[in-house]
């Protein structure tokens, strides 16, 4: 269990550098997606350990990485290529 933790918040610190490496123009301060990273990791190795139980090891590794990209997502903010022109009449 001890190892399915610390891979989980590993593995949620590696998306949230590549994401914020990847897009940092999107995203905010480097440190919350960092720690909103381990903290989706955790919590997603949390709810796959509590749903199957032991003995998957590698699927809980996938939860992890699935909880954590989702919520590295939710801090995404929207690209700056749309501008509104005021109407003229």
């Amino acid at each position: 269990m001890f190892l399915e933790a610390l891979g989980s918040a590993l593995l949620g610190l590696a998306l949230g550098w590549a994401a914020s490496y990847r897009l940092p123009h999107r995203l905010p301060v480097r440190s919350l997606v960092l720690s909103t990273g381990a903290a989706g990791g955790l919590f997603g190795a949390f709810l796959t350990h509590t749903a199957l139980g032991d003995g998957y090891f590698l699927v809980t590794l996938l939860g992890a990485a699935a909880v954590s990209a989702a919520l590295i997502s939710l801090l995404l903010r929207p690209a700056k290529r749309f501008h509104r022109r005021s109407a003229t009449a």
